[in-house]
């Protein structure tokens, strides 16, 4: 009888014990290597190979990677990594990827301690943000499938059980969010059968926060044409400049309207475990969603996104379906329901609520949320250099973590390259976006690991090179 596990333990077991210490080596002197570095011809053409017949040793794979893969992955685990809202991961989380692989659990349900740990993940993050006791979630790759839930949720709720049987039926369904929103919005109404033209994007004012006058004023419009508000979606740290809406406005503006309030809150969320900072998500509490990651600023291993729904009773009737294969039961291993993929639209998922479960377990609350002011903290450090610079410019005001600049003088193209050179350089990692017609350099300041002298190092560079 055939099997993928080998006659002899002894060979992989050394095998492990080399890639396990390898990779706390590799995380203990990540200063030593390059942020990033493009693949080399040889290296990208290596990986369009046809399907291989024939096993490879784990030696010799083990190898390849070195050579072929962890030089040339994106960089966001070191910490002059600033470039978009990427989490530097943490290494009790990559223990626990190990752990999960091994029991290589289907927790898309069933009944057994997978479920339960994922459980016990949302109680916390509903605690975190203020929301009931019982509030249902489930977590997902990202804020993408979290945003996607939300608006499947605000969808039932104008619909009912006619909207999952027959559609939308030419009903003319609206959404709002303000002009900064993440494309995954759109995207969310697009995949949900609304269509991304669905979506009023409202005018931001200069805190770059939506625009209530305005909002109010297109929702009237809307109204007036037959239209149906059913959703208004508030942003909790704006990709661009960290930006967040007023939700408690949003929240009586919502129930005014009988809309589903969301808050798309991908990083921001974790400035409720900040003592100073906890104020920006006021109203979050109110939310009858909230989509968000842990992958982001709680620095958990990616995937780790999550969705919360203040009606557990809502959520699951959105999304549960009658079925005999897998009807749960009222004991042994097809009870304990309602399961993860009466939540969402998963059937079989990973075990990825353990690297969240020992990433908070570990480090706790308290120290997450001093990761958060000390990012913040950098934020304003590296707002001020700029402001005394005579070469650079601050293009948005520095609420959070996320500092947009440029160069004065510098056009578009050259911002890009600067960028680019800096990137290509292995030295350091930021971002670009525009922000009043204007590239900016823009800094976003995730990475548990960054210090003030590589803040200062970044500027230092860039000015060395204008």
């Amino acid at each position: 009888m055939s099997t993928l596990d080998p006659e002899d333990w002894s060979g992989l077991r050394a095998l492990g014990h080399k890639m396990m210490d390898d990779m706390i080596d590799h995380l203990a002197t990540l200063r030593e290597r390059p942020v990033w570095q493009p693949m080399p011809p040889p290296v990208r053409a290596s990986f369009t190979a046809p399907l291989p017949a024939t096993g490879t040793a784990p030696e010799a794979l083990y190898e390849t990677f070195t050579h072929t893969i962890q030089p040339y992955v994106t960089g966001n685990t070191h910490p002059r990594f600033m470039g978009w809202v990427h989490g530097g991961g943490n290494p009790v989380s990559m223990l626990a990827e190990l752990l999960a692989g091994a029991m290589n659990a289907n927790c898309g349900g069933r009944d057994h301690v997978g479920i339960a740990v994922e459980r016990q993940v949302i109680a916390w993050a509903a605690q975190m943000l203020g929301l009931p006791e019982a509030t249902s979630g489930v977590l997902l790759t990202g804020s993408s499938m979290a945003n996607f839930i939300a608006v499947l949720c605000a969808r039932y709720q104008a619909l009912g059980d006619e909207g999952r049987r027959h559609g939308i039926r030419g009903q003319s369904l609206t959404a709002y969010a303000q002009a900064g929103v993440h494309r995954c919005v759109p995207g969310a109404l697009d995949m949900a059968g609304l269509g991304s033209a669905a979506l009023r994007k409202i005018p931001v004012d200069e805190h770059f926060r939506m625009d209530l006058t305005a909002l109010q004023a297109a929702i009237a419009e809307d109204k007036a044409a037959g239209c149906t508000p059913f959703l208004i979606i508030g942003t909790a740290g704006s990709v661009d400049v960290g930006a967040f809406d007023d939700l408690a406005a949003l929240h009586t503006i919502a129930q005014e309207h009988g809309a589903w309030l969301h808050v798309d809150a991908a990083f921001g969320a974790l400035a409720a475990l900040s003592p100073s900072r906890a104020r920006f998500l006021r109203g979050i509490e109110h939310a009858d969603s909230v989509a968000f990651d842990f992958h982001k600023w709680a620095q958990v291993t990616y995937d780790a996104g999550c969705v919360l729904v203040r009606d557990p009773v809502l959520h699951r009737a959105a999304f549960t379906q009658a079925t005999n294969y897998l009807a749960g039961g009222h004991r042994g291993l097809a009870g304990g329901e309602p399961w993860p993929c009466d939540l969402g639209p998963d059937l079989s998922r990973g075990f990825r609520a353990l690297k969240v479960w020992m990433t908070l377990s570990a480090y706790g609350s308290a120290e997450l949320g001093r990761i958060v002011d000390t990012t913040c903290n950098l934020a304003r450090h590296l707002a001020a250099r700029i402001g005394h610079s005579n070469r650079l410019e601050l293009l948005a005001p520095v609420k959070l973590n996320i500092v947009c600049f440029a160069v004065t003088g510098f056009t578009d193209a050259q911002t890009d390259d600067l960028v680019a050179d800096l990137q290509e350089a292995g030295l350091f990692a930021p971002s670009t976006t525009t922000i009043g017609g204007r590239r900016a350099i823009r800094a976003a300041l995730v990475n548990h690991r960054t210090t003030v002298a590589d803040i200062d190092a970044l500027l230092a560079e860039i000015l060395r090179r204008v």
